[in-house]
């Protein structure tokens, strides 16, 4: 396992040597775009234009982001609360009060656009939420007035929740059938949650097969085999990722019982927009730069894949959580993203993770949710 740590590390090191590179060839290719008379692009005025944005740094708000529906109402719904952070944090009462009448404005006259997209048989679940929201607004409303910081956060925090459970009444079915070739592999047909018992403390994992279900279905499956029971962290010595997921002995991953096979996982990317995900390639490989991806890096404790450098299809059963690295991933210009798939996020115990270290383990881990979606692979 020290030996993937190693490699991440140097991976860490060689990113920041060449990221100047990539942000040198934008630069010029930009510049080739611009007016004789514009000259050179100075290097902060080269990041502000690729990194542009705020990128999500919420978990959840990227896992409901990540849910694959078509519904404006509801994400401009959404999308009104996400925004309340930002005036909140700086105590812009302003901006704060023009999200919150948008968000009712969306309610009031949106609803039943909302309930349009919901299967008629979830209607009446659907109905029931929709109603928790509307007491929910009148709340957050009543917090504004009072400018309650603290109850317009845990409202907007209860909200946002609701919304979620909406918006997954809506997917009616799994959005893109998994590519023949990997037929012979678990499959996540949807989203689970996992309880992970560490020496440090619980936490809560949701992995999502909707975006990445080959990563997100081998991890459910070992984690059903009671694979990581017991299995060691290792921290890298930055503290920029937390590993685990090697089994004792010689072997570096999962060996099927039945095939008595290394089981190689690829790796599996979903760039916003595309119908299904990218296997098997780094994303700069292809070409594709600074890609907006359904799961990115850009969240404190995601769950990405660990794999050997030179194969994107050999991982297995190592996985890493991500910690917050400010050289890596500042806003919009991730350099992890298209390179390790992301199949997760930590959504609780967020403190547990930044404790982790050599000396902790993993106690147990348990899908208490979605075990259902999971898909056995087809016999070969």
């Amino acid at each position: 396992m020290k030996t993937f740590i190693q490699r991440l590390q140097r991976y860490r090191r060689a990113l920041l040597q060449t990221s100047f590179a990539v942000i040198l060839f934008f630069s010029l290719s930009f510049q080739h775009c611009l007016p004789a008379w514009s000259g050179t692009l100075p290097m902060p005025f080269t990041l502000g234009f690729l990194a542009q944005g705020d990128a999500i740094t919420d978990p959840n708000a990227i896992l409901r982001y990540a849910l694959p529906i078509d519904n404006d109402s509801v994400r401009d719904l959404q999308e009104s609360l996400e925004q309340i952070s930002k005036y909140l944090r700086g105590k812009r009462w302003s901006g704060v009060s023009k999200q919150v009448k948008s968000a009712a404005k969306v309610l009031k006259l949106h609803r039943e656009d909302i309930l349009a997209s919901v299967p008629e048989t979830r209607q009446p679940q659907a109905q029931a939420l929709l109603e928790n929201i509307e007491s929910g607004m009148t709340k957050l409303e009543a917090a504004l007035e009072g400018k309650d910081r603290e109850g317009i956060w845990i409202t907007r925090r209860e909200l946002l929740g609701e919304i979620g459970k909406v918006e997954a009444l809506m997917v009616d079915q799994f959005p893109f059938e998994v590519p023949e070739a990997y037929g012979n592999l678990p499959q996540l047909k949807g989203r689970a949650t996992i309880e992970m018992k560490t020496t440090r403390g619980d936490m809560t994992i949701v992995v999502d097969g909707y975006s990445a279900p080959i990563n997100a279905g081998n991890f459910v499956d070992l984690v059903k085999r009671k694979f990581y029971d017991g299995l060691p962290f290792v921290r890298s010595d930055d503290s920029f990722v937390v590993q685990t997921g090697d089994p004792p002995g010689k072997d570096e991953g999962f060996i099927d019982p039945k095939t008595k096979k290394y089981r190689s996982i690829p790796l599996e990317i979903l760039v916003k927009g595309d119908e299904l995900p990218i296997y098997g390639d780094i994303l700069e490989d292809l070409g594709i730069y600074l890609p907006d991806l359904a799961l990115p890096f850009n969240a404190y404790g995601a769950v990405a894949l660990g794999r050997p450098d030179t194969d994107p299809n050999g991982g297995s059963s190592q996985f890493f959580f991500f910690r917050f690295d400010t050289e890596l991933t500042p806003p919009g210009f991730n350099l992890m993203d298209g390179r390790y798939s992301v199949f997760g996020y930590v959504v609780k115990g967020k403190e547990v993770l930044d404790k982790l270290g050599n000396d902790d383990k993993v106690i147990s881990a348990k899908v208490v949710d979605g075990l259902d979606k999971l898909v056995k692979p087809a016999k070969r």
